[in-house]
């Protein structure tokens, strides 16, 4: 790397030799290995430029911050070695990595999802689609990483979008695998702290907007503002018109191609469902689109996820696809992994996984999961320790009366006692009780509750944030499965009768 050659790059100073022969990019002082290049992060918890020693002594050939003094009296020391000055070290560590990995973002088209419900579908139904179109498609995002050929192996920095290095790194393992491109979820954190920085997206989706992450933006307008960064750095987009919260400020942003969904016809949008019902092997709608009505069978589940598929049919439109093509392979879509995720338990029994985590995305799901046949609904909700304190009650207060049992617990716990979470929740709930309420510290012991809780023909919905099938507790990511759960505990009930 020669640092003041590096497109983009703004290098203010740089102590000791220009270029160094750089094996790797890291911001993680503890993943440092001989070669390396190591990028002081200033965080929320923690500043980078107190690891530089550790760097050094593991073996960073070049060591990339923004504090002037301290880099200085290090290359006084280290003289082989270089220290290069930046303003932003996220936005540096950015630009290094495409460099580092030899551009591969652009050998991919790009498409990335911003919302607060609904990423996780969508991005995954677009990747699905173009792999159904013939185009290898790979994913990023909560559920893990994937290529067009399955899960990749991966050590994730972040719940939803890794950090920039580790973005470009799974680029290129895409590009290796042969895939040609990739769908991004990107969070309004990810784009404020410029882990997507010198990305240009083939194409941006926009799902919607209501409050969250408030624990890191404070303020709404610094969230919404956040989510709108995507847009100026994509080529087209594709708009949800129902949005009230963002869709109306798209509108006025862009200037270039986009497409515009919506469910109300008299909307004017580009692309409208209309008619939308459930049916025993998944929805059914009409589709509307330059004039003409399309009868569209799909063996998905959830009526709020037509929209979700919607946009993924916009973004195929905008990359090259016409909708005959489109049409044709949409009967052979696959589920989501937990988003209203169908498991067939004994005795007429339905699990439902659907990670919704806010309380619009509760309320919508307990309202469709309630159209399904059941004699009796059970629900996990749950509190997120690593999340906004606030959100919790709301949580409950979505939930109460609509389900005939609600399974209380935490997701994530973090440094919090589990405890303190679940109360937390309990506080949205009217007193006395709309509806039975049961309590667990562990969303273990949480599903196991809800099980229990059922009988024949009911339905239990597993809702909440179960992130990277694991669950963050003091900093340390322990494996969990629900499906292993779910597995394990009606093994155990047919040996026991």
């Amino acid at each position: 790397m020669q640092f003041d050659q590096i497109p983009n790059l703004t290098v203010l100073a740089c102590h000791g030799p220009v270029t160094q022969e750089i094996s790797s990019v890291s911001y993680n002082s503890a993943e440092v290995t001989p070669g390396a290049a190591f990028f002081c992060l200033i965080g929320e918890n923690t500043d980078g430029h107190l690891y530089i020693e550790e760097a050094i002594f593991k073996g960073a050939k070049a060591i990339i911050g923004s504090q002037p003094l301290l880099l200085k009296r290090h290359a006084e020391q280290f003289p082989h070695l270089s220290f290069v000055l930046v303003e932003d070290s996220r936005v540096a560590l950015a630009y290094c990595s495409i460099h580092f990995s030899g551009n591969a973002l652009d050998k991919l088209v790009k498409v990335g999802v911003t919302g607060t419900n609904g990423k996780t579908t969508t991005a995954s139904y677009v990747r699905n689609l173009l792999n159904l179109l013939g185009k290898p498609c790979g994913f990023l995002g909560t559920t893990g990483i994937v290529s067009s050929k399955g899960k990749i192996p991966y050590k994730k920095s972040t719940p939803t979008t890794p950090l920039a290095s580790d973005i470009h790194t799974v680029f290129s393992k895409l590009v290796s695998i042969g895939d040609q491109a990739a769908a991004m979820e990107v969070s309004s954190i990810a784009l404020d702290q410029k882990r997507v920085e010198g990305i240009v997206f083939d194409v941006a989706i926009h799902t919607n907007i209501s409050e969250e992450h408030m624990e890191y933006h404070k303020v709404f307008e610094h969230y919404l503002a956040s989510k709108l960064q995507l847009f100026d750095q994509a080529k087209a987009a594709v708009i949800n018109l129902d949005d009230q919260g963002m869709g109306a400020d798209l509108l006025e942003k862009i200037d270039y191609p986009f497409l515009a969904y919506s469910q109300f016809s008299e909307s004017g949008a580009d692309l409208i469902w209309e008619n939308c019902r459930n049916e025993e092997e998944g929805l059914a709608f009409d589709l509307c689109y330059q004039g003409q009505s399309y009868p569209v069978k799909v063996p998905l589940f959830g009526e709020y996820n037509t929209g979700n598929l919607v946009a993924a049919i916009g973004a195929a439109l905008l990359t090259g696809h016409d909708m005959a093509c489109i049409l044709t392979v949409l009967p052979k879509m696959s589920q989501v992994e937990g988003r209203f995720q169908v498991i067939s338990g004994p005795e007429g029994r339905k699990i439902v996984l659907d990670y919704a985590h806010t309380p619009v995305a509760i309320d919508a799901v307990l309202t469709e999961v309630k159209k399904l046949p059941h004699r009796q609904l059970i629900a996990l909700i749950a509190g997120i320790g690593i999340r906004d304190f606030v959100k919790m009650p709301k949580m409950a207060r979505a939930a109460e009366g609509k389900a005939d049992v609600l399974v209380v617990t935490v997701d994530h716990p973090g440094y919090h006692e589990p405890y303190d979470v679940v109360n937390e929740v309990l506080k949205g709930f009217t007193v006395p009780y709309k509806q039975k309420v049961v309590t667990a510290p562990s969303r273990r012991e949480a599903v196991v509750a809800a099980l229990a809780e059922s009988g024949p023909n009911d339905i239990v919905l597993l809702s909440s944030g179960c992130i990277n099938g694991a669950q963050i507790v003091k900093g340390e990511y322990i494996p969990h499965s629900d499906e292993e759960i779910i597995d394990a505990f009606f093994l155990q009930q047919n040996e026991y009768f």
